[in-house]
């Protein structure tokens, strides 16, 4: 293998294991996306719920279908919806849309999931 080769692969390697230990700190400090079942405190505050969950929520009224919720970003966004989460925030049932826009941004929105309006995001 030529010096050249031997050289790039050896700084290579050393620049992997330097960023190792910041990516452990960046990810030890990045907070939970959703807390696990029987949380307390501040982390049962933004939880989101599974997809039977969803379900049941939206089948006996308690929440809009996520139809009513996209139909909130209709006149705000153009794009295509990537995910779609129904939260417990401390506002109260939302939806949290990620829309992939038609110019490649990518935008977050946060819709009431009772009233169906946008309460965030954008």
């Amino acid at each position: 293998m030529p010096a050249v080769a031997r050289a790039s692969i050896a700084a290579l390697l050393t620049l992997a294991i330097a960023c190792a230990p910041a990516r452990a700190e960046e990810a030890a400090a990045r907070p939970a996306r959703s807390a696990a079942p029987g949380a307390t405190g501040a982390d049962a505050s933004h939880t989101c719920l599974n997809p039977k969950e969803r379900r049941a929520l939206a089948e006996n009224g308690t929440v809009v279908h996520l139809a009513a919720a996209m139909h909130a970003l209709k006149n705000r966004v153009s794009g295509t919806l990537v995910r779609a989460r129904l939260c417990r925030r401390s506002e109260g049932l939302v939806y949290v849309l990620t829309v992939l826009g038609h110019d490649g941004k990518v935008a977050r929105a946060v819709v009431d999931a009772v009233k169906g309006t946008l309460v965030g995001g954008l």
